[in-house]
């Protein structure tokens, strides 16, 4: 997922909803199949945590949940979209719910000092041996999903309809969800009349879950700059076009899209995330490259940002008498991610499952964030399929009082510290997802 790790401190509020609702005797059943299960599941999770693999590089990662898939008597068609999996399983007529899990991890130096810390490392996009950690807890979803598979295999008799488990590759880069629809998802197998999905939260309790009605997640651009000059020697600069320089006015000059140029009405993000340029301290470059994360919530703003953009590097850099043929590159990458917008509707009715498994103490409204996922792209089909992602609370909870009381921060997503709380957080995500998938293909009485 494309997160940053700053955007997940928020003010949570529970829902207000009939007190009345209580576990139904399947609930409980299930439960005590998930307390059953839970050994195997934390092995399985300590598995995939100590060995994770790049986006589109997911191939032992796959296998392993194609197994697990096909063990629990799912049909599975693997490499779809890259190393996509996808799991069917049906159970007579009724409606069609597709769970998504992803699969990827991070270039991150894992230094938790957990017993099952990966030491795995990938090759980047340009070949180089990078670390890799599950930073963003994509191993935490996978198990989930498993125990998911196999209580909807266990509990046929409660439910009617059809069941696709999908395993998306590339979400941290963005890329998988695309790839997976354009290679047939939704024409080789049943179009689904709904689409669930579930993430780690770094700030809700293990135990508890979290929702958002509508908007959840931001428009996501990924934007290169690559500013261009004369260099010469540090010691000349009247015989330079410094790109150094310009590079500096124009990470200054951008910070005003947001505040001169925006609604203060509507969210927009304009963060430069990395600045690289020169070579040695009495060198004045040929060029700086800068890299920027665009975040917002419609495609005014996020169109606006980008024309903007383009047109704050051509101004300075004409200013500063760059020549034409060197004014700065501006290139947005292929990784836009739409915002994610959860069906009202659907939402409402994945919380009341949540509120009658956990209690409405345990499940808690949530802000749209300015973060981004690639689960979005489901929904944006020519069938508007409803889709809805929910929050699963990761952090233990004594952590979190803690650092309520002391101030000290604790591991967010993408830390190289971030280490979600297996048990209670596993055994919740397999008991919300798996209502929610039995209540939607609840037989009709």
């Amino acid at each position: 997922m494309s997160f940053s790790k700053y955007l997940f401190l928020f003010l949570f509020t529970s829902i207000v909803l009939p007190s009345g609702a209580q576990p139904t005797a399947r609930d409980k059943e299930v439960q005590a199949f998930v307390e059953q299960s839970y050994g195997k599941l934390f092995s399985l999770y300590q598995t995939l945590h100590a060995a994770p693999e790049l986006s589109f590089q997911e191939k032992n990662t796959a296998a392993t949940i194609a197994a697990q898939l096909k063990t629990a008597g799912f049909a599975v068609t693997e490499n779809m979209g890259g190393y996509g999996v996808v799991g069917i399983l049906k159970n007579g007529a009724g409606p069609t719910v597709l769970v998504r899990t992803d699969l990827d991890g991070l270039p991150v130096l894992e230094e938790s000092n957990l017993p099952y810390a990966s030491k795995a490392t990938g090759k980047a996009d340009a070949g180089k041996e990078v670390p890799v950690m599950h930073a963003c807890g994509h191993d935490m979803h996978m198990t989930v999903f498993t125990g998911v598979a196999q209580t909807l295999a266990k509990f046929k008799k409660n439910w009617s309809g059809t069941v696709i488990l999908i395993g998306q590759p590339a979400e941290e880069r963005s890329g998988g969800a695309k790839a997976m629809l354009k290679d047939g998802l939704f024409t080789k197998f049943p179009e689904p009349d709904y689409c669930l999905a579930l993430h780690n939260h770094a700030s809700i309790p293990a135990g508890q879950v979290g929702y958002t009605e509508g908007n959840i997640m931001a428009n996501v651009d990924a934007v290169e700059i690559t500013v261009r000059g004369l260099g010469d020697h540090g010691a000349m600069p009247q015989n330079t076009k410094d790109p150094v320089v310009l590079a500096s006015q124009i990470v200054m000059a951008l910070q005003t899209i947001v505040s001169r140029e925006t609604s203060p009405l509507q969210p927009a993000v304009v963060t430069v995330g990395s600045i690289h340029g020169g070579t040695s301290y009495n060198i004045i470059p040929d060029e700086v490259k800068l890299q920027l994360t665009l975040r917002s919530y419609s495609d005014e703003v996020r169109h606006n940002t980008i024309a903007s953009i383009k047109r704050i590097c051509k101004g300075l850099a004409e200013g500063a008498g760059i020549p034409q043929d060197r004014l700065p590159v501006v290139t947005v990458r292929d990784q836009f991610n739409p915002f994610t917008y959860n069906n009202i509707n659907l939402t409402k009715r994945l919380t009341q499952s949540f509120v009658r498994v956990l209690g409405k103490e345990n499940v808690l409204e949530t802000p749209p964030s300015m973060v981004g996922e690639d689960f979005a792209f489901y929904g944006r089909t020519e069938a508007k399929i409803p889709i809805s992602l929910y929050w699963l609370g990761t952090v233990d909870p004594k952590k979190l009082a803690e650092s309520k009381q002391t101030g000290k921060a604790f591991p967010t997503l993408h830390s190289s510290n971030f280490a979600p709380l297996p048990e209670p957080t596993i055994k919740t995500g397999v008991q919300t997802m798996s209502a929610s998938v039995m209540d939607l293909l609840a037989p009709k009485k």
